[in-house]
């Protein structure tokens, strides 16, 4: 066995530090360029990568570096590897049975009638995947030999490299059911027919030169799966049994990231593999388990999801806990991969210089991984100036000011202020809005235009005055308005062409927050977003979005919504200070939002809606920490909303979010409305809405705004006659899944055009027993 490196990371951002692969893969797809320039950029980006890892002190020829590309989305890989294609893309193989990278896309994006997979989010992260498709049809055969062609890519520049690949029981544990396949399957059953691809893949990979590969496994530690804790360990144990028996094939490092892995820690010191990487930022050091003597136990001691420079000296003292646990070795390592990061906080030259000295993008922990490296390998003392500069960083960044304000902080709270007037009473009280049976409205953005952008941009630089900006912004908002006066929508929104993101813009207008210039971290495929820092106590100088959504509302006669985000969502979707509970500042931006609410009303808008797409998404993956996560966020949102009048419509939105995991809470926000993703999953979520007796209004999507896809009218009136099935009509409204931000104007009106047809289709029929 080759030994594992004494320092390594569980995988790089490859969006590129200008996001480079998001402009190549996009010019693609509009057809700008080939194929074949498309690979030129992302085998440059690759290398570039591979330079800059070894820069950092990675090594070269020793797998430190790990090969985890991906054009879109590492589970779409490993589904396409493997041959995990849904029987309506079957006509997109090769005649020799591969999947190219046209067909690959196609998958991820859908094409015409046919839908693209279903999209939710990975883990507690904010990185959404693709969910395969699997029955007992599907055929399993290695039909992608990419990962294998990157790493003999790597051997021919001189780098071994450790490819990464997702486990066979996490590709499973993630998927759902084909269309196919009989009521109550689970893809987890079809495990030993898909290993022995797996063992291909591994043969394979090691003629290429691979002499350790990571197979990506946080399925294992996630009790918030189909799968109970129970059969993924059996799993588990089955197939690194298969894996790790087999002669043909490089060392096996396993990495169950995101959580503790608890009872599954022991089915992998057991398993004939040789390292096992172990999240130390969210989970604590395993108990002693039979099996280590001849592992590597890789420590996941340096935050893969957040972006401070941290405490070096306790990580330090983390690493030398894992070695009594009796391994063959100990290796440092970041917790998580770290796509979910920015490349470098020195691009970040607008930032305070004193807060950029307590942050750590990816470049910076990868040189962190290597001072724990060495201090392993020759002792804390080797390491001491490193540690007390991180330990001093970390005093300031405590002491210095605004990171606690007192005005913030004396704000006392009551129970009445998180509660307001029964459903019932705000319900009758909203009658005087006079909307129609299945009313129409959209989530909040239209189609972010590069005339928008470029507008935006140009007055960032200075080169347009705020005047003439603001001009700008109020043509495009009358546009929007008058667009959707014209389709025939019922409740409007201004399409926030003044919001460069949906957090940004807030984090843009409250203290406690700085934004960053380069900070991208992809969200989903090409798209890529900015968090901002979180790092003090948070609060509002002056209103932020009354202005705008004042001027929309004066330039028409029907409703138009007031868009806020949420304080989970803000938080979620920020890279938020780690130094109190989650909960108090999920408070503080509550306050905030609380007070944007009444000015508001005061404006004379009398619909708000406070966005908290992220609900689901920070919601641990061990239950018994979900009672307190889900007790705090509710609070948050409702003593934001807490304020508002009884003939106020409050709405929220939900995208991606598996409805029925969360449905107490949902209904413990106590919106008036919530709309929620639908169309992507075809609707299954309203059998979740139905059981549990949901009474409040709901809008399920009827429009996937995440692909290029026209749906035709009978698609969204078919949605729609199984949410009429299933949901009272009173209850019902009409909308596509989220914002139209990332959509062009094209495909977006006819889309909304057809959604108003089909509405009044169910609206004819269903119009009278309402």
């Amino acid at each position: 066995m080759t030994a594992f490196p004494e320092g390594t990371i569980l995988g790089y951002p490859r969006i590129g530090r200008r996001r480079e692969l998001k402009k190549a893969v996009e010019a693609f797809w509009a057809g700008r360029i080939d194929e074949q320039e498309l690979e030129r950029t992302a085998a440059e980006l690759r290398a570039a990568t591979r330079e800059r890892l070894a820069a950092l002190g990675l090594g070269r020829d020793d797998s430190a570096i790990p090969e985890s590309f991906s054009f879109y989305d590492q589970v779409l890989d490993a589904a396409v590897t493997v041959g995990a294609i849904p029987s309506r893309f079957e006509h997109l193989r090769a005649a020799d049975g591969t999947v190219g990278l046209p067909a690959y896309f196609t998958i991820a994006r859908g094409e015409r009638e046919r839908a693209p997979l279903e999209m939710t989010k990975w883990f507690d992260s904010n990185y959404h995947y693709l969910v395969p498709e699997i029955g007992p049809e599907t055929v399993f055969s290695l039909s992608s030999d990419r990962l294998v062609r990157e790493v003999a890519e790597a051997a021919a520049a001189g780098f071994t490299t450790r490819p990464v690949v997702v486990g066979p029981v996490t590709l499973l544990a993630l998927a759902k059911a084909s269309d196919d396949a009989p009521e109550g399957f689970d893809p987890l059953s079809r495990l030993d027919d898909v290993l022995p691809v797996y063992r291909e893949l591994l043969a394979r990979l090691r003629a290429a030169g691979a002499t350790w590969v990571q197979l990506d496994e946080p399925a294992l530690v996630s009790e918030s799966l189909p799968a109970d804790t129970a059969a993924l360990a059996t799993a588990a144990e089955r197939a690194l049994a298969v894996l790790g028996g087999a002669e043909d094939r490089p060392s096996i490092l396993v990495a169950a990231p995101y959580a503790a892995l608890d009872a599954v820690f022991p089915v992998l010191a057991a398993a004939p593999v040789e390292a096992i990487a172990v999240d130390l930022v969210r989970g604590a050091v395993p108990s002693v388990a039979e099996g280590l003597a001849d592992k590597t136990l890789v420590g996941g001691v340096i935050d893969g999801h957040n972006i401070w420079r941290g405490d070096l000296a306790a990580a330090f003292a983390t690493l030398e806990r894992l070695r009594d646990l009796g391994a063959a070795a100990v290796s440092a390592s970041t917790s998580t991969s770290l796509l979910h990061v920015p490349h470098d906080v020195a691009d970040e030259t607008s930032l305070d210089p004193r807060l950029v000295s307590w942050l750590a993008f990816a470049d910076q922990k990868v040189q962190q991984v290597g001072v724990l490296a060495r201090g392993l390998s020759h002792g804390p003392e080797a390491i001491a100036a490193e540690l007390d500069e991180a330990s001093a960083a970390l005093r300031d960044r405590l002491d210095a000011p605004g990171v606690r304000d007192g005005a913030v902080r004396e704000r006392a709270l009551v129970d009445a202020d998180f509660s307001r007037v029964s459903y019932e009473e705000r319900e009758s009280a909203q009658e005087a809005l006079g909307l129609p049976v299945l009313p129409l409205t959209t989530i909040g953005s239209f189609p972010q235009t590069a005339d928008i952008r470029r507008a935006r941009a140009r007055f960032t630089r200075g080169e347009i005055p705020r005047d003439d900006y603001d001009d700008f912004l109020r043509r495009e908002i009358a546009a929007v308005v008058s667009l959707q006066e014209d389709l025939g929508l019922d409740v409007l929104v201004h399409g926030e062409p003044e919001r460069n993101d949906m957090v940004q813009y807030f984090a843009e207008n409250l203290d406690g927050f700085a934004v960053t210039e380069h900070g991208w971290v992809q969200s989903y495929g090409s798209r890529a977003t900015r968090p901002s820092i979180l790092w003090g106590d948070v609060s509002r100088a002056a209103p932020i979005t009354v202005d705008w959504s004042g001027y929309a509302q004066s330039l028409t006669a029907k409703h138009l919504k007031g868009m806020l985000t949420g304080p989970v969502t803000i938080l979620a979707w920020s890279f938020v200070r780690d130094d109190q509970p989650l909960g108090e500042t999920a408070n503080q931006v509550a306050l905030a939002l609380r007070e944007e609410i009444a000015d508001l009303e005061a404006a004379g808008i009398a619909v708000i809606q406070v966005d908290e797409p992220a609900l689901r998404e920070l919601l641990p993956l061990k239950k018994a920490d979900q009672p307190s996560y889900l007790d705090w966020s509710v609070a948050s949102f409702r003593l934001a909303t807490g304020g508002a009048a009884p003939g106020t419509q409050v709405h929220t939105h939900l995208c991606y979010s598996e409805f029925g995991v969360v449905i107490d809470a949902i209904r413990a926000l106590d919106a008036d409305v919530t709309s929620i993703e639908a169309a992507r999953s075809r609707m299954e979520v309203v059998a979740d809405i139905a059981e549990a007796g949901f009474d409040h209004g709901i809008g399920p999507g009827v429009y996937d705004i995440h692909s290029p896809r026209v749906p035709a009218v009978e698609e969204v009136e078919s949605l729609l006659r199984r949410a009429v099935e299933e949901i009272p009509t009173r209850q019902l409204w009409v909308n596509p899944d989220c914002g139209l931000k990332t959509r062009g104007y094209e495909e977006t009106t006819a889309s909304l055009r057809n959604i108003v047809e089909a509405t009044r289709r169910v609206r004819a029929e269903v119009g009278a027993s309402v």
